[in-house]
């Protein structure tokens, strides 16, 4: 089960045992990251708000799919990064980015019936890369393996901070 919280696991893990070695990589920076990991996420708000609606209110057609492409995490990404002060801008879209991409890589491994992965390169090109089809999407297996995995960097992130 890929969901919001698995999406926001892996990039936890990744960038905390990062951090071991990056000095500027702390905490707050991690949290900065692993936002970016819900962003292709956005596209469930179709659930609460329709389509329909967004295109009534805005006046212009409107669709939640570019949310779950790459080209919709770099323009959120872009978005997110101008919230925070100028001299943070790069390192943010950076991590930004890098959290949307851990979540646009884990949906690609997922089981597709025609053993294609989503579109999710748009607008860069189309294609949908082959999947390796390593779960299927309601698989609780995915999500135990990103807590256990989260779960052992927290406590050695927190080993390793005692020391210091």
């Amino acid at each position: 089960m890929a969901d919001l919280l698995t999406h926001l696991l892996v990039p936890y893990a990744i960038l905390t045992v990062a951090g071991w070695r990056v000095g500027w990589l702390d905490r707050r920076w991690v949290v900065v990251g692993m936002g970016g990991a819900a962003i292709p996420d956005l596209r469930k708000v179709e659930i609460v708000i329709d389509e329909t609606t967004v295109e009534t209110l805005l006046g212009i057609p409107f669709t939640y799919v570019p949310f779950s492409t790459l080209g919709g995490v770099l323009l959120v990404a872009g978005a997110i990064s101008i919230a925070f002060e100028r001299r943070h801008w790069g390192r943010v879209y950076g991590l930004v980015t890098f959290g949307g991409l851990t979540s646009l890589l884990l949906d690609g491994l997922r089981v597709y019936a025609d053993g294609r992965a989503g579109a999710w390169l748009y607008p860069f090109t189309n294609w949908r890369p082959p999947t390796p089809s390593l779960y299927v999407s309601s698989d609780p297996t995915v999500l135990v393996v990103a807590l256990l995995a989260a779960g052992t960097v927290a406590v050695l992130d927190r080993r390793i901070r005692a020391r210091n």
